[in-house]
């Protein structure tokens, strides 16, 4: 069973700590960037303040962003009893880690603390995952119906491909890039938008097991970073980091691609 301790003791880490897959692609990012760019220098700041963050055990962002929970739960474990676990280490953490309280109720617009969004999906193993995902990010997500003849994106992969493009030019920069990017096709609105944030809790070097799908990755990946956009949009080779795609089944009259942006500060982690 997930306890209090356990889920607490993840919120410390994910907030402070940056995954060394992630810190490794920063710093593999800032070495190719162009001595006395803006775009390195801007790297460079990005590295030094998660090592900060880490050292001085605080939050390497003042937004310490939406806390969703993937949880992989056996029948014989409580949902209920996972989820009040979830929901007091929320609490502690916010008071003491300390998180940012970024949970406003829309009608009365009173600030009520942080709410963790909570997934369960039934499995032989518990395991938990956390993503904490800043407003900033969240803003430049987004979901496509294709065709969508404004940027001639068909049905298929290519489709797809223009989508990421689009999705990215229009960011300029907003979100705090590098980014890490998932993308993801679905047979309703929420399926792919759900989908495509799943797909950014994967490691940078984790490589599709579908081959068309991994081809997919590698070459939009490539194309978003010939963008030119940069880290924090100051211009540069590093756009992003990671991009990482699922596909969904899908209902004969549809075609919608979710796109989930991660910002540099790719905050994630398990129990």
């Amino acid at each position: 069973m997930i306890t209090e301790k356990a889920t607490f003791d993840l919120y410390k880490k994910v907030s402070t700590e940056l995954p060394t897959d992630v810190m490794s692609e920063l710093v593999r990012a800032h070495d190719n960037e162009e001595d006395g760019s803006l775009g390195k220098e801007s790297l460079g700041h990005m590295i030094d303040n998660a090592k900060k963050a880490a050292e001085l055990s605080r939050p390497m962002c003042q937004d310490t962003g939406t806390p969703f929970f993937y949880v992989n739960c056996p029948k014989e474990c409580s949902q209920k009893e996972i989820k009040e676990a979830i929901e007091k280490a929320t609490a502690k953490a916010t008071e003491e880690v300390p998180l940012r309280p970024n949970a406003v109720d829309t009608l009365t617009d009173k600030n009520v603390g942080n709410m963790p969004v909570i997934h369960f999906t039934e499995g032989n193993e518990l395991k938990v995952g956390l993503l904490m995902k800043g407003g900033g990010s969240e803003n430049v997500s987004t979901v496509y119906k294709l065709p969508d003849a404004s940027i001639g994106a068909g049905r298929d992969l290519e489709g797809v491909r223009r989508c990421v493009l689009d999705a990215v030019f229009k960011a300029q920069g907003k979100g705090c890039p590098p980014y890490s990017i998932g993308v993801a096709t679905g047979g309703s609105i929420e399926e792919a938008a759900h989908l495509s944030k799943m797909q950014l809790l994967r490691k940078v070097d984790d490589i599709n097991e579908e081959k068309a799908l991994s081809e997919f990755e590698e070459k939009t990946l490539r194309d978003v970073n010939n963008l030119g956009i940069g880290p924090m949009g100051l211009g540069g080779k590093s756009t992003a980091i990671s991009l990482k795609a699922a596909a969904g089944n899908r209902h004969p009259a549809t075609y919608f691609v979710g796109i989930s942006f991660g910002c540099w500060c790719m905050r994630r982690g398990q129990l």
